[in-house]
């Protein structure tokens, strides 16, 4: 289910919220490399301190764990609300990082790609390219090694079936 903005804001400090809405559409594309990373571990620190949050409370509600208040938690809405909101935030930046991973790579893959035909067209096209010790003569025709078959299909056929219908015989009896 989709959290809204207002309920964002509602669940979270105004710290985080600020953290949470850099991780939003326009605003995530406008961080730097750097920025980015930064903000990937500040936000993950908040995850994962909320997580340990939202896990004590389960075990007080639970009558598990010790309360850390004078009385135990009673419900735990509020901390697993902050969990969904913050983890939701980590997966928009992690999708981001990943799309700009790809990206680099994309573009690091046709770089090399244009060096290597730039290389392959400015060698010398006389004698052998690599490898003089191959003869270089190309691809060449493997003949078949299988012997051909001399019976006609026509007669296995009809052995396949004279085969079949004997066999019907039989097992009509």
């Amino acid at each position: 289910m989709a959290i809204s903005r207002k309920e964002e804001a509602r669940a979270l400090s105004a710290d985080e919220h600020e953290l949470v809405e850099k991780s939003h559409h326009p605003a995530v594309q406008d961080l730097s490399d750097a920025d980015l990373s930064g903000l990937v571990k500040r936000l993950r620190e908040r995850r994962d301190k909320a997580q340990t949050e939202a896990r004590r409370r389960r075990r007080e509600i639970r009558g598990k764990g010790t309360p850390k208040g004078a009385v135990a938690s009673k419900a735990d809405g509020g901390s697993q609300l902050k969990l969904a909101v913050l983890a939701m935030a980590m997966r928009r930046l992690n999708g981001e990082a990943e799309r700009r991973r790809q990206l680099t790579a994309r573009v690091s893959l046709v770089d090399s790609a244009r060096k290597t035909l730039a290389l392959k067209q400015k060698a010398p096209t006389d004698g052998p390219a690599f490898n003089a010790r191959t003869a270089h003569k190309g691809m060449r025709a493997v003949a078949n090694q299988r012997t051909p078959n001399l019976v006609r299909p026509a007669e296995l056929g009809r052995q396949r079936k004279a085969a079949k219908v004997a066999q019907a015989k039989r097992d009509a009896r």
